[in-house]
């Protein structure tokens, strides 16, 4: 694959933040530079750039590792156990690292929790996004909860146990359940993380192979400290779609239909809620890994659409 043309490890808004920048520079008539949020939470842009860069060599692209992810630097330590994290603080990343790389409007990626953080930067940046796509969101946490609970009882062959209704009887009047990490401990107790995953988001074998072989090769692990700092601010009672209706950008989604976490019903909020258009591949949840042709399509009619 090309070379980068710039690499960075910058401090901005207070943290380390990795990115590449890739593709022709942005001048009066270029397109807005696309921003990539990979999703995880946790996890990096590597695998994204090193397995579709190619295919978007024509335009510019800024390839971020979100902060205390990837290449980025560790969250800061704290008395309290670690760096506070939520939405309004990746979301000023982005802002800051738009402000620092002197680029006038910007087309924000995101893939699964990714999403959320463009979709937000769209909403409180308006003026600054040209349009906001998204591929295989994920908005809609307790949902999701239900949906990794739902699931894992399948695949282990146990009727599906809610904690929700028991968990809202014993809450007392005035506190809020925290029904979504309730129903994720359920589902992780049934079947670890990894593999309920990798059964929800796989097409096939080979694609999460592939996937993975990429992610050995660029040598980057982690993520668990950036998913520990975002459930610690209730991540898994997080229900953004509300806010879908303030979105004032042309909002464009790219689902797979085999990624059993976003499709149909991560997707349908965007839908009903944001009037997002919606493009449903036969695809997991990293459909440059299924079908790169088509997603490439998808992708190239959301920046022109």
């Amino acid at each position: 694959m090309s070379t980068p043309e710039e690499s960075h490890i910058e401090r901005l808004n207070g943290a380390d933040l990795y990115f590449e920048v890739a593709g022709p520079a942005e001048g009066p008539a270029a397109e807005p530079a696309i921003v990539f949020l990979h999703g995880g939470p946790g996890y990096n842009s590597y695998s994204f750039q090193e397995l579709f860069g190619e295919r978007l060599l024509e335009r510019r692209v800024v390839y971020l590792d979100q902060r205390g992810s990837g290449r980025s630097g560790p969250l800061a330590d704290t008395a309290q156990g670690g760096e506070t994290l939520d939405l309004d603080t990746l979301v000023a990343d982005v802002e800051a690292l738009r402000e620092h790389l002197g680029l006038e409007r910007i087309v924000p990626l995101g893939h699964g929790f990714g999403a959320l953080v463009a979709l937000e930067y769209a909403r409180r940046y308006p003026e600054r996004t040209a349009r906001v796509i998204v591929v295989n969101p994920w908005v809609h946490f307790p949902e999701l909860a239900l949906t990794l609970l739902r699931e894992a009882s399948a695949l282990r062959g146990v009727p599906l146990n809610d904690p929700a209704p028991e968990l809202r009887a014993r809450t007392p009047a005035g506190e809020y359940p925290a029904v979504g990490e309730a129903r994720v401990e359920a589902a992780f107790r049934l079947l670890n993380a990894r593999d309920l995953l990798n059964a929800l988001q796989f097409r096939d074998r080979s694609s999460r192979m592939r996937l993975e072989f990429t992610d050995a090769e660029g040598q980057l692990t982690g993520g668990g400290e950036v998913q520990e700092a975002l459930v610690r601010q209730g991540l898994w009672e997080f229900e953004y779609p509300p806010f879908l209706q303030e979105l004032r950008r042309p909002l464009f989604v790219i689902a797979g239909a085999h990624d059993r976490t976003s499709y149909p019903e991560q997707v349908e909020w965007l839908a009903d809620l944001g009037g997002a258009d919606v493009t449903v591949l036969d695809a997991g949840h990293y459909p440059w890994l299924d079908d790169e042709d088509a997603f490439a399509q998808a992708l190239e009619e959301a920046l022109t659409r």
